[in-house]
């Protein structure tokens, strides 16, 4: 695409990532409001690059199949208007930092094992964009008591796809403390579990929201046999 070599080494790649993080953070920071602009719905499926000499574009995705790099998330334009501002910006950040992974990797996939570890472990000591843009604090690794035996993936959504208000565990022989969910973020603002708000599940990306932040009721989400989130909503091709 845009690089005249290849990046072989872990600390090629590093810098390839850094260079990408640090344009896209200016495009969600420093330059949102132009980056805000040129994300136009009415426009065909948009997205937002960040490039090795730390400038950003937003433009139409790569149309050589396969691509040369993997793709960032397309469409972003879409849920422009559907969403806050800020909330907006959260999720585009949220698939920009999956981006410069997907992007790290693939650069890294010929990198043996301890590699790949020394790759991740200086991309990890970065804040994500998310986390920038949101101006939130990386949170400290603490130890946990009982890694395995609490899975919230399998209790956190039922067999028949039904929408819960929220993301508690099925086994009412657990004490459900707010403690036991610090770790369920809002798939749009970032923010916390809290036991006294709403919050809705994704059928399709099985990711919780608050309700708030996506507009949607207890008495909205009765009616509602199959929730899709602004995220997952706006994966259609192009017209």
């Amino acid at each position: 695409m845009e690089m005249a070599s290849t990046p072989r080494t872990v600390e090629e790649i590093f810098k390839d990532y850094s260079a990408r993080r640090t344009a896209i953070v200016r495009a969600l920071s420093q330059d949102v409001d132009e980056f805000y602009g040129l994300c136009d719905p009415d426009k065909e499926n948009l997205c937002l690059y960040g490039h090795p000499n730390e400038t950003w574009e937003v433009t139409l995705p790569a149309e050589e199949v396969p691509p040369e790099l993997p793709e960032p998330a397309l469409g972003i334009n879409f849920a422009r208007d559907g969403m806050n501002r800020r909330d907006w910006l959260s999720l585009v950040a949220v698939h920009s930092d999956s981006w410069l992974l997907s992007v790290a990797f693939y650069l890294g996939a010929r990198l043996n094992r301890n590699d790949r570890k020394r790759l991740f472990t200086l991309i990890n000591d970065l804040p994500t964009v998310f986390e920038v843009v949101t101006e939130r604090k990386p949170v400290k690794d603490k130890p946990t008591t009982d890694s395995g035996s609490k899975s919230r993936g399998s209790t956190k959504r039922s067999s028949d796809g039904q929408v819960k208000s929220n993301p508690k565990f099925a086994d009412e022989g657990y004490e459900e403390e707010d403690d036991e969910h610090s770790e369920t973020l809002c798939g749009s603002c970032g923010g916390n579990y809290n036991a006294d708000e709403f919050w809705i599940g994704c059928d399709i990306c099985e990711r919780w929201f608050h309700g708030k932040c996506v507009k949607i009721t207890p008495a909205k989400a009765e009616s509602i046999k199959q929730y899709k989130c602004p995220s997952c909503s706006m994966r259609r091709g192009r017209p």
